[in-house]
């Protein structure tokens, strides 16, 4: 590579001789152009993944106060015979879903920002389907785990003492 500037630069000297040889690499020029991106990218990442934990803790609180303020009920559906699944079904209903409808908000709206974002750029790749219905699916699995733990402890609590509780 070396030899090759080396070769071109008298014939650069003898078309061009006032202004001095000045070369860069592709690869360099390439790591300048997308620097910006990749800092963006992890900064991105970092912040979503603050972003999750955070609603996780909201989602936690959110089941526990639930939990709470249906003790009676769920004591009563436990003595009628209500299972450990049909107290969970309907305890995490609701934030199933607020789930659904928030995807109705994002998903048109994420597709609307990304496919404009990916404009800037002359080569780039269509979105997908399946990414929104993957992400969807790992929103509602986080949101039935975190709201699962509250949902099962109170299924699972003795109902002679929540009756009694009130």
């Amino acid at each position: 590579m070396i030899k090759r500037i080396r070769r071109s630069l008298p014939v650069f000297k003898k078309y061009n001789p006032d202004i001095p040889f000045d070369y860069r690499f592709v690869n360099d020029e390439y790591a300048r152009k997308f620097g910006n991106e990749e800092r963006i990218g992890k900064l991105a990442s970092f912040f979503a993944a603050l972003a999750i934990f955070i609603s996780c803790l909201g989602l936690f609180g959110m089941a526990s106060f639930m939990a709470e303020r249906r003790t009676k009920e769920i004591g009563v559906r436990k003595v009628m015979g209500a299972s450990v699944f049909n107290l969970w079904k309907l305890l995490s209903k609701d934030f199933v879903v607020l789930v659904f409808i928030s995807l109705l908000i994002a998903v048109p709206l994420a597709y609307y920002l990304m496919n404009n974002w990916l404009q800037n750029y002359q080569y780039r790749s269509d979105i997908s389907w399946w990414i929104f219905a993957v992400a969807g699916a790992g929103i509602l699995i986080i949101t039935l785990l975190t709201v699962s733990f509250q949902s099962i402890k109170a299924a699972l609590m003795n109902p002679v003492k929540s009756l009694k509780a009130e």
